[in-house]
Order: C-alpha cells, then structure tokens, then sequence
C-alpha cells in the first residue's frame, strides 16, 4: 500500500514523524527542515478527509519526563505550519480518549514517546554483564509491544514519515506496525523521497560516481566507506580523517586529531581502493591553528592561523580546514561527476575562518548538480554546510535521516522500512 493509493476518508491515522527539531534557551525552534519535510503528508491526509494523530520524540530523555523535551512547546508552530489547529496530548501512551473525540479534518500531537523507556525498548536501571539483565530484557520486550499495540489502537491505520528513526526497531517506527494489516500501513512522502534518494545513489547510479566522506574520524565512517568502494569510481576523504591518513605513512600531523588505533585501517582503505579502481581523492594541504576553542567554534585571542603539507604540519598546530591546493584537488575529483552522495564536512565549517574546504566542496557538487548531476546531501553537518552556504536549492537531495542515511549506504536493512513492506 501506498500512500497515494489508501483513502483516507473518514479515517484517523497515526503518523511517525521526526520533530526532534533544535530548540533555544526559550523553548523556540531554531531550525523548522523536519516539520517542513512532514508537511507533504500531514496534509495529505487531512485534506483526503481524514485525521492524523502525530507521534514523535525529542532529545534523549531516557524514559523519564523531561519538560525541556516536551513537544507541547512546538504545538503552535506545528499549527501554524499545518494550517489546522492542533489538540496535544500531554501522555502519548494515555491518548484514547483524546484521538477517540479527533474529527475529520483535526490534528492531535502525542507527547514525547521516548518520555516512555518502552519506545526504544531497552532495559533502564539495569547493566549487560548482570545476570537478571536477559529476563529484564525479555520483560521490557513484551511491554514494549504492549506500548506499541497502545498507540496502535489510536487509529485506522499507520504512516512512518520518520526516516531520521527509520534505522531503529523502536515501538513506534517499526514494532507499532504488526498491529496493522498489509492495506493499512504505509510510507510518508517524506520516506518515499528519502528511500528513492538512496535508491537513485546505490543502486540506479550514473557514472561517474563521486563520494565526498568527511568528518573527524574514519572509524565512524568504515562501513560506509567500505561498502563504497565496490561502488564509486572517486571517493574524496577530507575533514579529521584526513589526518589518521597521513600519520599512517609516517607523516607529521602536529596536534591534529588521529586515530591511532585506525592507522591499518586507513591502509586498509587505500589497498582496497586500489584493488576496486576507485580513485581516492586525499587532501595535501591544511589550514592549521595554534588555538582553537572547539567547546565555542572559536579562534583564541592571539592564536595564530597558517597553511601547512598535511604531512608536515609542526607540533602546536591543529589542522582544522582543506588547504587551497587541496581545495583545488576536491573541486577537480566532482567535476564531471553524475551521481554525487556528501555526507561530512571538510573543516570546523562551524568557525569562518575554516569554512573554505567545505565551502568548495558544496560549490563544487552545485555546480555539477547545475550540469545534470543527482546530488545527495546527508548528516547533520553536511545539510548545514549547504544551508550555510547558500546552496541548498541548488542540490538534488537533502535527507533529513543522519544515523539512518549512512546505515542504508552502508547495505543495511532499515527496520522501519521492512516492518512497512513485511520484510
């Protein structure tokens, strides 16, 4: 089943959506991308005739109720972004009565499922090497279907909307689905988009294909890159990693940071790359500081900011950003390319002083977008480098999954997926 097909009409559904939105110091959202990718389905259904009851989480309040996390303090912007009013049900595991008054037409927001430690379903208060830890996981695996059947029972039927969760088998994002037949359970918009996305980089691909990994560290980033190279014919590494690669031939990375424990692996990569015919793509030159404040994304007064090879960067310094030549090299490896997936940025974007490399990245992938290539953006730093910069409408694709993105890429079955399709 489809969303396009089901007929809403009449019927109440309970939406999985990801609203873990960032909020300030007041309470107010900074940043509304997850609400705004929900909306396609939200209105879908109510405009259809139906009703959506909408169900998410927010920050990690480990099973307790947390009033910073509570997402009766984005009610209103829900609201107004909907267009509809919107009623709140402050207990999302004791709504019955307020999803059984919902009329056609009207929108019901549940409070933070993971207030609830049934939602991830993993035993609290208790450690993996105890004895009792098997029976108490067993336990909290029957309630978590209890928890699970609950929220069900609101509805006639269930969309997940939430690829962001997509990649975890929480009561909400995938167990929640048992309880629905074949015909009436289905993937949001926003999930067919993400899902197709992935699709159009992994399996219908366009040569040549280029991959932009970045981050600080490789280990993060092993399967992914693995699982990479029997697929792309470039792959650019740069950001912290770049690093891990260089001290494991011997260079002089000053007080950048390494994984000392990866340097085999980093070789490892190299080999494997040369064994696929991948290209791989290594920066030559960093932007190094003798101060910087990661805590603030800051300069120290007085710190001093210098290009160095990234094999030869004195002790004292840290390497913080892609150097000019390596920026160069970066640009050069995307242009021309037709199927393009970023995800990691080149630098401490975070500072101005080191946005360049992955200003250059960014600027590069828009330009190959703008010559007919398909450009996917994932991870949260990655989709703010191009927000950023600027260049957000000038991409192909910008998921909204972070932890879910880089499971599908690494070849891993996203449970909330499988659990839609009965797989």
């Amino acid at each position: 089943m489809t969303i396009n097909e089901y007929k809403f009409a009449g019927k109440k559904a309970i939406v999985r959506v990801d609203f873990n939105v960032p909020l300030d110091e007041n309470g107010k959202i900074t940043d509304d991308t997850r609400i705004r990718g929900a909306l396609p389905t939200l209105k879908k259904i109510l405009a259809d005739g139906g009703a959506v009851i909408i169900m998410s989480h927010m920050g990690k309040p480990k099973g307790k109720v947390n009033p910073k996390m509570s997402l009766g303090q984005i009610k209103d912007a829900v609201a107004e972004a909907l267009g509809v009013p919107v009623a709140f049900a402050p207990d999302c595991a004791k709504a019955q009565e307020a999803a059984a008054a919902l009329k056609m037409g009207e929108a019901l927001l549940l409070e933070n499922l993971r207030y609830y430690p049934e939602e991830e379903g993993k035993p609290v208060g208790i450690e993996k090497d105890d004895p009792a830890y098997e029976d108490a996981k067993k336990d909290m695996k029957k309630r978590q279907k209890e928890f699970a059947k609950t929220l069900a029972s609101y509805a006639d039927c269930y969309v997940m909307d939430a690829f962001g969760t997509a990649h975890r088998k929480h009561a909400s994002t995938a167990v929640i689905a048992d309880y629905f037949d074949a015909d009436s359970k289905m993937l949001g918009l926003l999930m067919e988009k993400e899902v197709q996305a992935v699709d159009n980089v992994l399996k219908n691909i366009k040569r040549p294909f280029v991959a932009i990994m970045g981050g600080s560290k490789v280990s993060s980033k092993i399967g992914i890159i693995e699982n990479l190279l029997g697929k792309v014919d470039k792959l650019v590494l740069c950001g912290g990693m770049t690093y891990t690669f260089s001290k494991a031939h011997g260079g002089k990375i000053g007080d950048s940071i390494v994984e000392l424990d990866k340097l085999d692996v980093a070789l490892g990569v190299e080999e494997m790359a040369k064994k696929n015919g991948v290209e791989l793509v290594l920066g030559t030159d960093s932007v190094c500081c003798t101060g910087y404040d990661f805590g603030t994304f800051s300069v120290k007064p007085g710190a001093e900011i210098k290009v160095f090879p990234s094999n030869a960067i004195e002790d004292g310094w840290d390497g913080l950003d892609a150097g000019p030549e390596s920026r160069k090299k970066f640009a050069a490896a995307i242009e021309g390319a037709k199927t393009i997936l970023w995800n990691g940025p080149a630098g401490c974007f975070e500072c101005d002083e080191f946005t360049a490399g992955s200003r250059a990245v960014g600027e590069a992938v828009a330009k190959a977008t703008q010559e007919g290539a398909f450009s996917l953006i994932g991870g949260g730093d990655s989709v703010a480098c191009v927000n950023k910069f600027g260049l957000a409408d000038k991409v192909s694709y910008i998921s909204t999954g972070g932890g879910a993105l880089l499971e599908a890429i690494e070849g891993k079955v996203l449970p909330g997926i499988a659990a839609i399709k009965g797989e």
